[in-house]
């Protein structure tokens, strides 16, 4: 490898956003430039927003027209944050693809530490780690109580067969990836189909992950590289107020979600008992509210 790192594979970082916090979307974006691994293109995605974020991707794409693209739908529409995700991809050269949403920070050595593993790890499609589930950026001592680090479910540092992180999510033993967790290869979001755009918005993240845990191993690590940052404007906070989403009981958004999930799973012959009997006791308690 050469000093300039031109040898090193290409990771295409995908940040879409919509209406975002400049300020954040400020945060985020240098997190992507102040990383260790130098090899990174970064793709903004444009969901149709109406303020100033518009005005903040454009200002980077000229200044680093080598390194950054912004991209939106035609007519500026808002489509949802697959739609976006996955305009993104169509557009990304890299080998390997990451996500980091426009309110959230990525730690320096994520892609340098991820990229590592994935080159030490070619059965692995992907890996990823526990999400900092970050209050602490307010400053106030007492937000940094809530700070937490996502349930893995799994001995660290562990490359885990399909389907059996499936069953885990199924059962709560441990939670999806963050998508600012997670590192994958180019080829393995193009078997997967990408993300289902008939999720806009809530459970967009956890239909894509359980399509990929279903199909490749996946290299669950012990680093945490980044920061999810917890805001009342947040997409998950906003539908927790408007009753679309409860984290803790049965709600509409899950039903659709674990219903999709039911035939995904008979298109693509997926018959484990285990996923069978842990998305049967999932979907209990929708049978009982119907």
């Amino acid at each position: 490898m050469d000093s300039s790192g031109r040898d090193e594979p290409l990771v295409s970082v995908i940040m879409i956003f919509f209406d975002v916090d400049t300020t954040f979307f400020q945060e985020a974006i240098e997190s992507v430039r102040h990383q260790t691994y130098d090899r990174w293109e970064l793709l903004l995605v444009d969901d149709g927003s109406s303020n100033g974020s518009t005005d903040v991707a454009l200002r980077y794409a000229r200044k680093h027209p080598d390194r950054v693209r912004y991209l939106e739908h035609e007519g500026h529409e808002n489509r949802g944050m697959s739609a976006a995700r996955n305009v993104g991809m169509r557009n990304a050269t890299g080998k390997y693809i990451a996500l980091l949403d426009a309110d959230d920070l990525w730690l320096p050595q994520k892609l340098a530490k991820q990229v590592g593993i994935l080159e030490a790890q070619p059965e692995a499609g992907m890996v990823y780690g526990s999400s900092c589930e970050w209050h602490s950026w307010t400053g106030n001592p007492e937000h940094a109580l809530h700070d937490r680090g996502r349930q893995l479910g799994v001995e660290p540092d562990t490359l885990v067969s399909p389907p059996q992180l499936v069953t885990l999510f199924l059962r709560r033993e441990a939670e999806t990836p963050g998508t600012c967790s997670a590192l994958m290869r180019r080829e393995l979001v193009d078997d997967v189909g990408g993300f289902e755009e008939s999720f806009p918005g809530l459970y967009e993240d956890q239909a894509f992950f359980y399509k990929v845990c279903l199909e490749v191993p996946v290299f669950v690590e012990s680093g945490c590289w980044d920061r999810y940052r917890k805001h009342p404007d947040s997409a998950c906070l906003v539908a927790e107020a408007d009753g679309r989403y409860d984290p803790h009981q049965p709600h509409s958004s899950q039903a659709i979600f674990l219903n999709w999930l039911v035939t995904y799973l008979a298109g693509r012959n997926v018959d484990d008992p285990q996923i069978r009997r842990a998305l049967r006791e999932a979907l209990r308690p929708y049978r009982r509210l119907a």
